[in-house]
């Protein structure tokens, strides 16, 4: 690992000013960035790494009315066993229950998951030997290679990377807006391929909090080679507001999570053995298969079935 400069941050607006010139980088609970700087991923090395972690009251888990405000700062596993998540959002419970390992989850903040980069193996590989479209290349190598984890919906902006954050489809069905330094984002325009983010976040731009809505009833489902610690190959979660309305997004099957109009159009008479297969099929319907991830699909209509019958009745 290369030598920089450790600066610990007393407020949000000082580690956001601090990032503003772009060589320098955020942490929190380090699990996915310490990595990507040994490995040296990236094609530009960090002369500032900024911990959040000093910052205070930033990991807080707060009713308010009907929405939920949930620091940037709480670690996975305190949002996973707090009784008004569990209540009020079932599906982001789950699923800061079901990223990684008890022992990351005690490490990792909901912000560093939501924003934690994309998973691709040419992405990630050591000393920067892919430099691949997020790196400012010319191609994306998963569209001819080794594609088994990507995208079965196509590229966004010339990647294929699959999404590989447990929160995400969660924040996006639960309705949940992003609290940033600069701005409030809703999360179903918060996820996207931007360099080497995976969010729209800029240079000098902090996560802060999430205020998510409560749901009525809400859920999760995770697909994974190894239950107890691996990255999805499909995620799903569902939420159903006061008004009946059903919400279905499918997480780990594009390089954002993708909520499902034709899904959500299936169950709006309500949520039924029958309709909840119509809308496993219609999830997929629009499905841009690679040439070794076809079996995705299937797992994909699988996983909003049984997703949604979680919420039935």
């Amino acid at each position: 690992m290369k030598h920089y400069k450790h600066q610990q941050a007393s407020s949000a607006k000082e580690a956001a000013s601090s990032a503003a010139s772009g060589s320098a980088m955020l942490i929190a609970g380090g699990t996915d960035l310490l990595g990507t700087l040994k490995d040296e991923i990236l094609p530009a090395y960090p002369d500032t790494v900024i911990d959040l972690k000093t910052i205070p009251d930033l990991d807080g888990i707060a009713e308010d009315g009907d929405t939920l405000r949930i620091g940037a700062l709480a670690k996975l596993a305190d949002v996973a066993e707090n009784d008004a998540v569990k209540s009020g959002c079932a599906a982001l419970a789950e699923a800061c229950a079901r990223a990684a390992s008890p022992t990351i989850r005690h490490m990792g903040t909901i912000g560093g998951n939501a924003c934690q980069m994309h998973r691709c193996w040419y992405f990630r590989t050591p000393d920067d030997r892919f430099h691949c479209k997020r790196k400012g290349g010319d191609w994306c190598p998963a569209r001819v290679g080794d594609n088994r984890y990507h995208s079965i919906y196509g590229d966004q902006d010339g990647c294929y990377a699959a999404s590989s954050q447990d929160t995400a489809p969660a924040l996006v069905a639960l309705g949940a807006t992003v609290v940033t330094t600069k701005r409030e984002v809703p999360a179903e325009e918060f996820f996207k391929a931007n360099g080497v983010r995976s969010t729209v976040l800029e240079d000098g731009e902090v996560v802060c909090e999430f205020k998510v809505p409560k749901a009525a009833k809400s859920a999760f489902q995770k697909f994974a080679l190894r239950k107890s610690i691996d990255f999805p190959l499909v995620n799903c979660a569902v939420a159903a507001g006061a008004d009946g309305d059903v919400r279905v997004v499918l997480g780990g099957v594009y390089p954002a999570p993708v909520r499902s109009s034709a899904a959500e159009d299936a169950v709006s008479g309500g949520v039924s053995e029958a309709s909840a297969a119509k809308a496993g099929d219609a999830a997929v319907e629009s499905c841009e298969a690679l040439g070794k991830n076809a079996y995705k699909v299937e797992i994909a209509r699988t996983l909003v079935k049984r997703t949604l019958m979680d919420i039935a009745g």
